[in-house]
């Protein structure tokens, strides 16, 4: 029987949720997530995780913030006088922006408080610092 190695081309179903219990993320209504082990689509734990399984095996697995999204860090929430945003903006709190860099790069950045001459904008993926709890199920490996 194949055992998932590095290189390999896997599809898994897998729910993801937080520390409170919280889903983030689940592939159960949908297709399963392919991917190719090695090639940074998927977060260092989620791949770990799944090295020596078969298809069929189940494994439920904590991935620590270092090994999913990165530790979070505050020099990423900086504080934006609302005269350098786009003047028809109706900036609220959790509001989802994009900022474009001139390589053309996005940056995706949420907007966490909202004053009379300012707002603050955090670009800090939404789970970064967090640790996360997966369910993986291996459900092919390609060949």
């Amino acid at each position: 029987m194949f055992k998932v190695k590095n290189g390999d081309t896997v599809s898994v179903h897998y729910s993801g949720t937080l520390t409170s219990g919280e889903a983030f993320d689940s592939s159960l209504e949908r297709k399963p997530l392919k991917f190719t082990l090695g090639e940074g689509q998927i977060i260092p734990g989620f791949e770990n995780a799944i090295i020596g399984l078969s298809v069929g095996d189940k494994v439920t697995t904590t991935i620590p913030s270092k090994e999913a999204y990165g530790e979070y860090d505050s020099e990423l929430v900086v504080e934006v006088p609302k005269n350098q945003l786009p003047p028809n903006l109706d900036a609220h709190v959790g509001m989802h922006l994009q900022l474009n860099q001139p390589d053309g790069q996005a940056i995706p950045l949420q907007i966490t408080q909202v004053e009379d001459e300012s707002v603050t904008i955090d670009a800090n993926y939404p789970l970064a610092g967090k640790d996360l709890f997966f369910d993986i199920e291996i459900v092919e490996i390609h060949e």
